[in-house]
C-alpha cells in the first residue's frame, strides 16, 4: 500500500529497494506548492518518480517542468514545432532502433549535464517499451575502498552523438546540426551531488577514455564500471500506462528505454531541466 510516512500531501509506494517510487493523490496539471515541497523531496529520496493517470496539454507539462528549472534542449534532435522545449520520443512499428537503448545519463557530453529529465507517455505497444534506471548512489557505495581511492580524482571524457547513422532509422524524429552546443567535456567519475551531498558513480554511453590514460588503458576499467554501474540489485523496471509521468535525477540514475517491442508504436513527450552546476 502506498505511505503517507513523512508525506501530508501525496502518497509515496517504492517500486524498489535501490530506487523509483509512485506518487499518488496530485494532480500535476492543479499543484499547490506544498505538494511540489513534497514531490521534490521523494524525488531526492528515490531518484526517479513516477504519476499515474495524469492529463496534461503541452502548456501544463512545460508549466509543470518549469518548476523544476530552466528547460534544456537536446541538440541533435528537434523537439515539437510549436512546443521546441518537447523532444517527441517516437518509435514507428516500421522502425528498427529505439531512441535511448543503451545504459546512460543525459547529455553528459556538456559542460552542465541535466539536473532532471521527465518522460510522459501517449501512446504504447500492447506489451513492452519499459524503462530501466540504475542508481548510481548504490553503485558507488558497493565499490571497494580501494577502488573508490583509485576513481577519486579521475576524469572521463563524455563525447556526444555527433551525427548518428541509427537516428536516421526513426522517421518520425527529425535529426539536426548542435551547432555551437556543447559536444565534449570531462566529468569526474566520482560526483558529489549538490543536493544530497551523496557520491555517485558518474559513468555511461557517452563515457569513452579515461583523462590522462590511452583508451587501451582506459577501456578495461570502464568496461568494469559499466557492468558495475548496472548490476541488477542498483536498478528497477518501471512499466509504463498511458497518462503516466516520470522524472529521473540525471546526476544520480542511469536509465535504459527496452525495445521489445518491434512492430508497434511507441509515443512519449520528453523534457529536460537544466543543471545548475557542473559535476564535482
Amino acid at each position: 500500500m502506498p505511505t503517507t510516512d513523512g508525506y501530508e500531501f501525496l502518497q509515496v509506494q517504492p517500486v524498489a529497494g535501490s530506487l523509483g517510487a509512485e506518487v499518488s493523490g496530485v494532480d500535476l496539471g492543479d499543484l499547490a506548492d506544498q505538494q511540489f515541497e513534497e514531490i521534490h523531496r521523494a524525488f531526492l529520496a528515490h531518484q526517479v518518480i513516477f504519476f499515474r493517470d495524469q492529463q496534461l496539454d503541452e502548456v501544463a507539462y512545460i508549466s509543470f517542468a518549469r518548476r523544476w528549472g530552466d528547460i534544456m534542449l537536446y541538440p541533435y534532435m528537434q523537439g515539437l514545432p510549436d512546443h521546441p522545449e518537447i523532444l517527441q520520443v517516437l518509435k514507428e512499428p516500421e522502425d528498427t532502433y529505439a531512441f535511448g537503448s543503451q545504459w546512460h545519463t543525459d547529455s553528459s557530453f556538456i559542460t552542465v549535464p541535466p539536473k532532471a529529465t521527465m518522460l510522459y507517455a501517449l501512446e504504447l505497444p500492447p506489451a513492452g517499451g519499459d524503462t530501466a534506471y540504475a542508481s548510481m548512489y548504490h553503485a558507488y557505495d558497493a565499490l571497494s575502498d580501494g577502488m573508490k581511492r583509485i576513481l577519486a580524482d579521475l576524469r572521463v571524457l563524455n563525447i556526444g552523438d555527433q551525427r548518428v547513422p541509427r537516428f536516421d532509422e526513426l522517421k518520425g524524429m527529425k535529426q539536426q546540426d548542435p551547432g555551437e552546443v556543447q559536444t565534449r567535456a570531462y566529468h569526474p567519475l566520482i560526483r558529489t551531488h549538490p543536493d544530497t551531498g551523496r557520491k555517485a558513480l558518474n559513468v555511461g554511453a557517452h563515457s569513452i577514455e579515461i583523462e590522462g590514460l590511452t583508451k587501451e588503458e582506459s577501456s578495461p576499467l570502464l568496461e568494469y564500471l559499466y557492468m558495475h554501474g548496472t548490476r541488477q540489485e542498483f536498478t528497477c523496471r518501471f512499466r509504463w500506462q498511458e497518462g503516466t509521468l516520470g522524472i529521473w535525477d540525471n546526476r544520480c540514475v542511469q536509465h535504459y528505454a527496452i525495445d521489445d517491442y518491434q512492430g508497434h508504436r511507441r509515443r512519449m513527450h520528453r523534457i529536460t531541466i537544466a543543471g545548475e552546476e557542473a559535476p564535482f
